[in-house]
């Protein structure tokens, strides 16, 4: 329209933060029996979900001991695998096995627990369901495999192999397999994924812990 445009500069204050992706979140119910539960909501594995997890297991014993504590995998597609192991490290005692991998020649590279820190009093249920994969997995294997917790939901996605991606000439790749993931027990869950030990007929993703575990604490 020949009408020159005015200029403005605005100066803006910038403040740096920490912003935590995927969140752990904390809550408590009482169970019909009676029984405080903390649940922790766990979406994805990261580098810091450990620090999230003990950070949550504090807040729900805020108010008080808690007596049992229901971790909240449904949905949960994994991550960042040695967050999975560290965090199994957390429940499990001393030399209980996480997981092993195991490669194309049967090389054995095995996680063990240090049992530093770790809390292995407090009875802990597992909510899994179709999506619950790979690092989630890995922890949901390795405490029920050492009878650490009650896996409880629908059977999980069973993702147990550590592949890397080969560029081709064309622009495309292909996923090549490197190892396996074996759970203490010996169990390969590729393709198979965990049973559970209780399948309540109501814990979908929207269902709350409180509904998936009516029956069962």
């Amino acid at each position: 329209n020949g009408k020159a445009t005015k200029e403005t500069t605005e100066c803006l204050t910038l403040t740096r933060a920490k912003v935590k992706v995927n969140p752990v979140e904390s809550a408590t119910f009482a169970s019909s029996s009676g029984k405080k539960v903390g649940v922790l909501k766990v979406p994805s594995f990261s580098q810091e979900t450990v620090a999230q997890i003990v950070e949550g297991l504090r807040s729900v014993s805020n108010d008080g001991m808690v007596d049992a504590v229901a971790i909240d995998l449904r949905g949960n597609v994994g991550g960042y695998m040695p967050a999975g192991v560290e965090v199994a490290k957390l429940f499990l005692p001393p030399r209980a096995h996480i997981i092993a991998e195991v490669n194309k020649v049967g090389a054995i590279k095995g996680y063990d627990a240090d049992g530093i820190g770790a809390e292995t009093t407090l009875p802990v249920y597992l909510l899994v369901d179709g999506r619950t994969a790979s690092a989630a997995e890995i922890f949901a294997a390795a405490l029920q495999d050492n009878r650490r917790a009650v896996v409880v939901g629908s059977k999980t996605f069973g993702k147990g192999r550590i592949q890397n991606v080969q560029a081709l000439e064309n622009g495309s790749g292909v996923a090549v397999t490197r190892a396996r993931y074996v759970t203490p027990n010996g169990r390969d869950l590729h393709g198979v994924g965990i049973k559970p030990d209780k399948e309540p007929s109501k814990c979908d993703v929207e269902d709350s812990a409180l509904t998936c575990l009516a029956d069962i604490v």
